[in-house]
């Protein structure tokens, strides 16, 4: 692989993982894989000059602002901190930092690095007026009534300053993440991934009400401005922060030297989970405000300032087992079953290892030694297999033919690494699938948790997401730790399921490559169940992002009599999924369109729904494959962006006259 392919490989591999991590919340990899992605593409540029790129991932901060919020635009720009992952890399940084200044010695200001997500407060004579997310460093979100529900920040301070602002970070407790998760697996939903996602997730949401219950905390962490005060250090700044009552890292000092700066880093090493919250290293800056100017920043980052971040933590086990779990399409997922070890300060027991072309690359055997790592992220995985350890009577694991739960044969789609089961009666399918079926962004049916159906299976009171409509109160209120309220609190949200919308239901029944999106847009294309039941691969191919294989997935579900069967029964049941039939253009056909901005008539969720009914895609990122850019006031880094790949850029009434709107 040339120079060049490989930098741009890498360029498009850490995009996607940017927007995983800031835009969706879903990341892939940990931090510790991200920074070593970055780093080797650094490395590549540093050789290759010639193949510069502004909008390399190596010169970004962050992620783009979420549309659904007015944008705010950081002056000055808050930018991430460098990484180092080991001793030996913090003491180069300390002598870099001692040549720029031509001194033996500086002071550190070091503290807890809590894994969690910037934000950026301005205080107006006393009171909070406005709360913004990072975005891309520029450009943030303005997320004021979401951090108004974090009970950690003063509303109100000492009305000392006329204009103060400060950045810090937006984070949730140990406890309080766990609590969460529980209750997401209780209601049948995916538990999230880590504290910081979950934090990040929680700023975006619509309803502060909604983000109160989430119990977020903060830590301020820097005094950008206070009128016209100059502080001379890092620790001065927060004295003045602590006299205003904000809430500050509880483990912070002052050190003479990066000895001493060494020592603190492994005292919080042994002790880092005898804290109330996640942290995943230190961070370590120059004291001295003056020392701080003198050496100045990069493009990313300020030279005075470094995260030291501790290694994945990992430890040592052997494999007692290796189960088959079999999820909601059928995939079957081999997992490795291991004598139990603490890891991250939580007991891990089990990793998953995904399928069986990654069990056999790893090769990993009942009875090996293994090591199991625990980087930024909750899940475990196996690492290494110890195979010097190896007993002489382990064997290889060999796929099985058949389900490991009902025995009917296994399945390879054509392309896929995935084994399935596809006899749709297996049950550990259909307690996924009912379970989906009730999720939050399916049917809604709150109460329908995994629990509550694993006990209406073992009660013989449901067979499918069908037979949920067959469900009396007086058969419900019998379960364990049911009464009649609680049943007819069901029975309520079951009955107000039937005329959900389309989408929900197309997305809940279950479909084969059939996400969210994809579902809405069958749902608008064919506007009613039984025309996508009839639907031909021909005319599936026509809608917007469903390729043959996609098609291919639609078609082969509803050849199987009994899919159709169960659709035909909920329909006698009453269930009659809604779909507002929306009149359709195509000004916008085939066009990718950004919305940046602040708009005066339309929110962004409105604009976006006028894209979509002219044909066209709403997007989040300009690239030069963009139709046009609608710029309302105070665009930001996506116009600038936007001009220079001279992509068409509209006025908010320029937009709408465009397709029809005066």
């Amino acid at each position: 692989m040339t120079a060049k392919s490989e930098i741009e490989k890498l360029r498009k591999e850490l995009l996607r993982h940017e927007r995983l991590y800031y835009i969706e919340h879903q990341p892939e990899i940990s931090d510790y894989d991200f920074d070593q992605l970055l780093k080797r593409l650094a490395e590549l540029e540093a050789k290759h000059p010639e193949l510069a790129d502004p909008n390399s991932p190596t010169v970004r901060v962050g992620g783009a602002p979420i549309a659904a919020f007015p944008p705010v635009t950081h002056q000055p720009r808050m930018m991430s901190i460098d990484n180092v992952y080991s001793l030996e890399e913090l003491r180069q940084w300390d002598d870099r930092v001692k040549r720029g200044l031509g001194m033996e010695s500086v002071e550190y200001e070091a503290e807890l690095k809590i894994d969690g997500v910037s934000i950026s407060l301005l205080y107006e004579k006393g009171e909070l007026v406005r709360a913004a997310t990072r975005g891309d460093g520029t450009t943030g979100d303005d997320v004021t009534p979401n951090v108004r529900t974090v009970r950690t920040l003063p509303l109100k301070i000492p009305a000392k300053y006329d204009r103060l602002e400060v950045r810090g970070e937006i984070y949730i407790a140990s406890a309080d993440f766990a609590k969460m998760n529980a209750q997401l697996e209780e209601a049948g939903s995916e538990p999230l991934a880590n504290p910081r996602n979950a934090a990040a997730g929680a700023l975006h949401q619509k309803d502060p009400r909604l983000v109160a219950a989430k119990r977020l905390s903060a830590f301020v962490y820097q005094l950008v401005s206070a009128d016209d005060v100059r502080v001379a250090s890092q620790s001065a700044a927060y004295d003045i922060l602590e006299q205003l009552g904000l809430p500050l890292n509880p483990q912070r000092g002052v050190f003479a030297d990066i000895g001493a700066v060494e020592a603190f880093i492994g005292e919080w090493h042994e002790h880092r989970h005898d804290l109330g919250f996640e942290i995943d290293g230190i961070v370590i800056k120059v004291n001295r405000r003056d020392e701080q100017q003198e050496l100045g920043a990069t493009s990313k980052a300020p030279r005075w300032a470094v995260a030291y971040k501790y290694p994945p933590e990992a430890a040592q086990t052997i494999v007692r087992g290796i189960n088959l779990y079999v999820g909601r399409t059928g995939a079957v997922t081999p997992v490795a079953m291991f004598d139990p070890v603490r890891i991250g300060g939580t007991k891990v027991v089990n990793a998953s290892l995904h399928n069986f072309d990654e069990l056999a690359r790893k090769d990993v055997r009942i009875g090996d030694s293994i090591v199991v790592e625990k980087g930024g992220d909750i899940i475990p995985k196996v690492v290494n297999v110890l195979t010097e350890l190896r007993p002489p009577d382990a064997e290889a694991f060999v796929a099985p033919e058949n389900c490991p739960i009902c025995n009917e044969p296994l399945h390879r789609f054509e392309e896929e690494v995935a084994i399935r089961c596809i006899n749709q009666g297996c049950p550990a399918i259909v307690l996924q699938s009912i379970t989906h079926f009730g999720s939050r962004k399916a049917m809604d049916i709150e109460g329908l948790g995994a629990q509550r159906v694993q006990s209406m299976l073992d009660a013989g009171l449901i067979t499918d997401y069908a037979s949920i409509y067959e469900l009396s109160a007086e058969d419900v209120a019998k379960l364990d730790r049911m009464g009649e309220k609680s049943a007819a609190k069901l029975l309520e949200e079951i009955e107000k399921s039937k005329t959900k919308e389309l989408a929900r239901f197309i997305f809940g029944i279950g479909i084969r490559m059939i996400g969210e999106r994809a579902a809405k847009l069958l749902a608008d294309r064919f506007q009613s169940i039984d025309a996508l039941m009839d639907a031909t691969t021909e005319q599936l191919i026509d809608v917007q992002e469903v390729g043959p294989r996609v098609a291919e997935s639609i078609t082969f579900y509803f050849s199987v009599p009994a899919n159709r069967e169960r659709i035909e029964k909920m329909k006698r049941l009453g269930v009659s999924p809604s779909h507002d039939v929306i009149e359709r253009g195509d000004r916008l056909a085939g066009k990718s369109v950004v919305v940046t901005g602040t708009l005066n008539r339309y929110t962004r969720d409105e604009i976006h729904a006028l894209i979509e009914r002219e044909g066209g895609k709403p997007s989040s990122s300009v690239s030069s494959k963009t139709g046009y850019l609608v710029a309302g006031e105070a665009a930001g880094s996506k116009l600038e962006k936007a001009r220079s790949l001279e992509v068409e850029v509209l006025s908010e009434d320029e937009f709408l006259a465009l397709i029809g709107i005066e």
